[in-house]
């Protein structure tokens, strides 16, 4: 049958070694597009096999209609040899013969189809796992590849002096260092203006009592003495006129 054929056309030949497939990239297509073609194979041949197995349904009820014949006429040669129609009988009894003729050519067809049904079915599924296994391959190939294309892109650009790779790092620690030498101003500005900006001298005459908030200071300190010495001569208790009466 054309559907063996087709089957058995897809499950010969070897498939290409993934290392290939990894080296070429056109191996690649190639070995995609024949995954292709094989699933397109198998879906004719399920659909061929669908109607193989609806000729064989067909089968099926043809034989049972024989049968029934069959029986019929047996009970009709029955119903003849009862009414002594001895000729009758046997003429019905011809045509049983050539029923059952009939009957067994159908059946060994139908055993036949569903031989070839079963041998269909077992094949298309084998058919069906060797696809499903090409194509783990051919994705473990795809994926080999790609890190292949990765590494060799990376080496490439490392072993390079003037690589797009090297240039972005050299780039970057150049950044790193203007932001370090950034922060070191800042900080160092920062220490400069506390050992020599007007703040700090300000603080060290404070601390030593000179300069207008120590004045400050000390006039305010004078200002709450003589509120404290106002305060204790107006007591009644300290007034001299009173301790002498």
């Amino acid at each position: 049958m054309s559907v063996i054929k087709k089957v058995m056309t897809l499950l010969h030949g070897s498939v290409r070694e993934i290392g290939e497939s990894v080296v070429d990239a056109n191996a690649t297509r190639i070995y995609e597009q024949e995954i292709l073609d094989a699933r397109h194979s198998v879906a004719q041949a399920r659909d061929e096999l669908a109607g193989v197995m609806a000729r064989q349904m067909q089968s099926a009820r043809q034989i049972e209609r024989l049968q029934a014949d069959i029986d019929r006429y047996e009970a009709l040669a029955v119903e003849a040899l009862d009414k002594a129609q001895e000729a009758l009988a046997e003429e019905v009894a011809g045509k049983v013969g050539a029923v059952e003729q009939e009957l067994q050519a159908q059946t060994r067809a139908h055993a036949a189809g569903e031989a070839q049904v079963t041998r269909l079915k077992e094949l298309i599924k084998s058919a069906e796992a060797r696809i499903r296994e090409h194509e783990r391959e051919i994705g473990v190939a795809r994926t080999t590849e790609s890190v292949y294309r990765a590494t060799r892109s990376i080496s490439e650009n490392i072993t390079q002096g003037g690589s797009r790779l090297v240039s972005a790092r050299e780039s970057l620690e150049r950044i790193r260092q203007r932001h370090e030498e950034l922060a070191d101003r800042m900080s160092a500005a920062e220490q400069l203006e506390q050992a020599l900006g007007g703040d700090a001298l300000d603080q060290k005459l404070a601390a030593a009592g000179i300069g207008e908030a120590a004045k400050r200071q000390q006039q305010v300190m004078d200002r709450i003495r003589a509120r404290r010495a106002q305060g204790a001569q107006g007591t009644p208790g300290n007034d001299p006129a009173q301790a002498a009466d």
